[in-house]
């Protein structure tokens, strides 16, 4: 028996239609992705129903491009121990980086089977107090509950609004080609999860070189996605409505203020979960074949040549 989280009628027909989800199959496409980590050793995973499922969808039902997804997923991890271990909700620093709400899914979604619209706002934070990583450890802990949570954004896929407001050097600094290429490898190759556009807003001077730095590490479909309004939010909302932004965008949703304040709440509630997530990973010594290190993944030599061409 299945033991997945009933899905809204709309979302039902949205997997069937462009993910290739046949409810009859399920179940036997589980248990082969759970016989296949139990003869893979090198791989220690999760293997509860929900969290496999979310691999099934973002590969549209291929089980072995699924498989190569989930090993990528805990490579990549295991590989940036930094963003990615040490991740207790109850630590003061990871508190205090909540309250900022740098990143956050904002609640409605523009129909049953739209995709999450989250929402990212980098100068709250003072680089002087906190690392670009410390910000990005608890942009993943959001992202690892959508993942078990979310059936819009493993379903439909995701919307980001990055607000550059309040950026400054400092912060476009934190960004070394090295830590861009981290992070655009564990949000594409890393992940199941499917973007499906990206919007920039409130852009200041310095943004295009970041920008382009980002872009050249991206896939052709994930740049085609991509939207820059500047301080423009009358174009954002072309994209995406007032009715679904949080008042301070001019929007009729709820406060930042309370949409950081229940993110908070729920952070803290996956306490015991952060605290297995260190256990989970790959071990390369027991893979067959090239091991998957952190230089073969994020080795940059060639992608500081392509940068200049740029």
């Amino acid at each position: 028996m299945v033991n997945l989280r009933p899905i809204s009628a709309a979302l039902h027909e949205k997997a069937k239609r462009e993910l290739n989800e046949k409810p009859e199959r399920i179940e036997e496409d589980l248990a082969a992705l759970r016989q296949w980590l139990a003869r893979t050793p090198h791989i220690r995973a999760r293997i509860d129903d929900q969290f496999l499922v979310t691999f099934l969808r973002g590969c549209k039902y291929s089980l072995e491009r699924a498989k190569e997804k989930i090993d990528m997923f805990y490579s990549v991890r295991t590989a940036i121990p930094e963003l990615m271990r040490n991740r207790d909700p109850d630590r003061e620093r990871i508190r205090e980086i909540v309250r900022l709400g740098v990143g956050l899914p904002l609640p409605l979604t523009d129909g049953p089977d739209a995709p999450r619209i989250m929402l990212i706002r980098p100068g709250v934070y003072d680089p002087k107090q906190y690392t670009i990583e410390e910000v990005i450890k608890v942009s993943t802990m959001i992202n690892d509950i959508l993942m078990l949570e979310d059936d819009n954004m493993v379903i439909a896929g995701q919307v980001g609004i990055l607000d550059l407001a309040n950026v400054t050097s400092a912060h476009f600094l934190q960004f070394t080609p090295t830590f861009v290429k981290k992070m655009t490898m564990m949000s594409q190759e890393g992940s199941p999860l499917r973007q499906k556009g990206f919007h920039y807003i409130n852009t200041p001077t310095g943004f295009e070189t970041v920008f382009n730095m980002f872009k050249s590490f991206m896939s052709e479909k994930n740049r085609s996605r991509l939207y820059v309004h500047g301080s423009n939010l009358e174009k954002l909302y072309q994209h995406i409505p007032k009715r679904l932004l949080p008042q301070e965008y001019g929007g009729e949703g709820d406060s930042l203020k309370d949409i950081t304040a229940n993110w908070e709440k729920k952070i803290l509630s996956y306490r015991e979960y952060f605290l297995e997530e260190d256990q989970y990973g790959t071990d390369e010594r027991k893979r067959v074949g090239k091991a998957k290190t952190a230089d073969s993944l994020f080795g940059m030599e060639g992608s500081f040549r392509r940068l200049e061409v740029d």
